[in-house]
């Protein structure tokens, strides 16, 4: 990915701030949630937090995107959203989590779109590509909803995945 880096994006509803050390204690709450890790291996152990938080941020200073989704009405943090290269080794990908109580009210969409704009309109991608659990039915039609498509379906971490994908227009 091209090292352009805007440390704000911002929807109608959410803005989105580059990820700081200070947004420990929020993501914690992402990674210890049951809900949200459901299709992502699980709630991580509060002595994992930690390790996994300051990967993803060194990871963001180099090679990947993150940033916190916070509604602007309140400064309320809600999940975090991201660009960085899939386990494939060759595509971009974008993946989010969201806090329970925020799912339902379009902010994932807002978000994601955001972001996918970013990187076509900043980033010059040609293609970014998402990863998901085909039991995730929520999320399967969150990508779809930003134009996303079903490219095709794996097994992969003991579950079948879908991998969805977009092109630049």
């Amino acid at each position: 990915m091209i090292s352009r880096r805007r440390t704000r994006l911002e929807t109608h509803r959410c803005n989105l701030t580059r990820l700081q050390q200070s947004d420990y204690q929020a993501v914690k709450t992402l990674y210890g949630n049951e809900q949200v890790r459901t299709y992502l291996g699980g709630a991580i152990p509060e002595e994992h937090a930690l390790n996994k938080f300051l990967d993803i941020l060194q990871r963001s200073e180099t090679d990947s995107y993150y940033w916190t989704v916070r509604l602007k009405i309140s400064n309320e943090f809600i999940g975090l959203v991201s660009l960085e290269q899939h386990v494939d080794g060759q595509d971009t990908e974008i993946s989010y989590e969201l806090l329970p109580h925020s799912w339902g009210h379009g902010y994932a969409k807002e978000a994601v779109a955001q972001v996918l704009t970013y990187a076509f309109n900043e980033l010059n991608l040609n293609r970014v590509i998402a990863e998901t659990q085909t039991a995730n039915h929520s999320s399967c039609k969150l990508l779809e909803r930003v134009g996303m498509k079903l490219d095709r379906k794996i097994m992969r971490y003991d579950a079948e995945q879908a991998l969805y994908g977009i092109d630049r227009i």
